[in-house]
């Protein structure tokens, strides 16, 4: 086992190594240099307990089954690890704690005194790995049904459903998982009447219209007011970081399309930034600026669902058919670019698919040209509404301290005054060469999350009018080894590229061993995967950190007191996709 290295790498560091001492930490160096410590179980309290105060959000938490990893140089022996990515936001940092486990003693502490939104990301840990949470209130499946046997992303579980046994769903079978399903309120600590009343519980889903997708909300009523509440997730839950685990680096790209499937290929470059990161590729400025021009595309025709939806859930009718033909319109031009529409996966290892087509100018100018007076007139037609504010304003509040808490990100987080984008912090490839700006609010509620969602879609066309004047020459795609595949028109000239494209694209690029994670602002909050390269043509583990999935935590805090009415409202006004959310 390997001590910390006496290097010191950052204030943070120093100051962890003064109060518990240097012996207590492994240091452990990562392709994305962000600060990795490993410690101890029985000291992990006392550490996040020092370190909250400087980290006011936890970013992610998650597992890895390292029993069958062969490159863990520097690493103490574990076979199961977990791990807290921490995020100041006033230093603009972050620091990875890690905690090596045997598998003969599978627990850890909870956290969520520390940190609220812990509370899904451990019921996760105990789901798909097995981890056990001493202390957590509500150790239950989270993604997988009750039923379900085993934990699915240890490595010893089934990837394909040919490994496993021969589905059945008899009578038996039915009763059985509608037992499972039944709501039973003293689990979540809740009483079935008070001194003076009965409560009534509700199901709201998991095929309401107004809950966004297959999520099921269930509801402590006292007459009309909620009392409490319980988000229940995993309804759409396909495995998608198992599959992140089974595809070739390159093969896994359209995967990423179906996570926030609102988001297209802005999915994309959150994942394949982390490989390029690990591989050492440089991507091209072309590259760069056209990757950029079609993410903001996609933000805005994802702000277009959101608004139109919005509008629809809290009364008015005719603004979603505007919006959504605006969104047809957009997508005409995405069409053109990139041969698909809603999930081109068009991004690649070391740059995009092809080049841009010609007349892609002439589409683009005009859909920026004809966007901001329809947004104007939609600003007039629906934000203006009278029942619209009467619905929104003053519901759904949350404080700035109660966003950290919870891991909120994204437009949810500007709300409250925090004028946090990863687009402006940590500028990746390529956004620290545009002017826009970041829009913020101070009011935290529904209203304001709409209204910042619609002024991130005047900043995107300021991005994408930007990236049409100034668009560089060059290639589209790295010439690096491992850009997968490489330039097409290449493999018609020469027998060795064609070699390397068959080979990169059936088995996949052979990527260094190591660690990377970047983060990017996409349509709802921040995005980014986590990927652990043990030097093969796929990953070891993919782990994908959603806006979506802490950002649901938060409803019972912000619906409590108010009416259903009032939580259609606040579930419109999040802004989510179930796919983002069970993955």
């Amino acid at each position: 086992m390997q001590k910390a290295e006496s290097k010191i790498h950052s204030p943070v560091e120093e100051d962890l190594y003064r109060k518990f001492g240097q012996a207590l930490f492994i240091a452990q160096p990562s392709a994305d240099a962000t600060l990795t410590l490993w410690v101890p179980r029985d000291r992990l309290i006392d550490v996040l307990q020092y370190l909250k105060p400087k980290f006011s959000m936890l970013y992610d938490l998650f597992a890895i089954d390292e029993r069958t990893r062969a490159n863990r140089s520097g690493q103490p022996v574990s076979d199961f690890t977990v791990v807290y990515q921490l995020l100041s936001l006033d230093r603009n940092e972050d620091i990875r704690i890690k905690v090596a486990l045997a598998e003969s003693s599978l627990n850890i502490p909870t956290i969520i005194s520390l940190w609220p939104n812990a509370n899904w990301y451990e019921r996760e840990v105990w789901d798909m790995f097995g981890v056990i949470v001493s202390g957590h209130p509500n150790l239950y499946r989270i993604l997988l049904p009750p039923t379900w046997e085993g934990h699915a992303l240890r490595k010893d579980h089934p990837a394909r459903a040919t490994e496993m046994g021969e589905f059945e769903m008899g009578p038996e079978r039915v009763a059985k998982e509608q037992e499972a399903l039944r709501f039973r309120p003293e689990q979540w600590g809740m009483k079935k009447a008070s001194d003076d009343s009965e409560y009534m519980f509700l199901n709201l889903g998991p095929n309401h219209p107004s809950v966004h997708g297959v999520f099921r909300v269930a509801l402590q009523l006292d007459g009309e007011v909620i009392v409490d509440s319980v988000p229940d997730i995993g309804y759409h839950h396909r495995g998608a970081e198992k599959m992140g685990e089974r595809q070739t680096w390159h093969t896994f790209i359209p995967y990423t399309d179906r996570i926030d499937y609102l988001g297209g290929v802005m999915n994309n470059l959150a994942y394949i930034q982390s490989v390029e990161m690990l591989a050492g590729i440089e991507v091209p400025e072309r590259a760069k600026i056209i990757r950029i021009m079609l993410s903001e595309l996609f933000r805005i025709s994802s702000h277009l669902v959101f608004y139109g939806t919005f509008v629809q859930d809290v009364g008015q009718m005719s603004p979603v058919f505007y919006m959504f033909a605006d969104r047809e319109k957009l997508f005409g031009i995405i069409e053109a670019i990139t041969g698909g529409r809603m999930h081109p996966a068009w991004f690649r290892i070391g740059g995009v698919a092809a080049d841009l087509p010609n007349g892609w100018d002439r589409m683009i100018r005009e859909f920026i040209d004809f966007l901001p007076a329809r947004l104007d007139h939609y600003d007039k037609m629906a934000m203006q509404n009278k029942m619209l504010k009467a619905r929104t304003v003053g519901i759904g509040v949350y404080t700035q301290q109660e966003a950290l808490d919870w891991g909120i990100t994204g437009p949810g987080l500007r709300a409250t005054g925090i004028d946090w984008d990863v687009r402006k912090k940590r500028p990746y490839g390529g956004y620290d060469q545009f002017d826009f700006e970041v829009p913020t609010s101070n009011n935290g509620d529904c209203y304001d999350r709409a209204e910042l969602r619609i002024e991130e879609m005047r900043q995107s066309l300021k991005i994408i009018r930007q990236c049409l004047d100034n668009m560089p020459g060059g290639p589209y795609k790295s010439d690096h080894p491992q850009t997968t595949p490489p330039p097409k028109e290449r493999t018609m000239e020469d027998i060795e590229t064609l070699i390397h494209h068959f080979l990169n694209v059936s088995w996949g690029p052979v990527i260094p061993e190591g660690e990377a994670s970047v983060m990017i602002e996409a349509t709802k909050g921040i995005n980014s995967y986590h990927l652990i390269s043990d030097g093969g043509t796929n990953s070891y583990r993919t782990r994908i950190r959603t806006p979506s999935f802490p950002h649901l935590q938060q409803i019972p805090l912000i619906s409590k007191g108010l009416m259903i009415p009032d939580l259609i409202a606040i579930i419109a006004s999040i802004d989510f996709v179930m796919a983002d959310v069970d993955r």
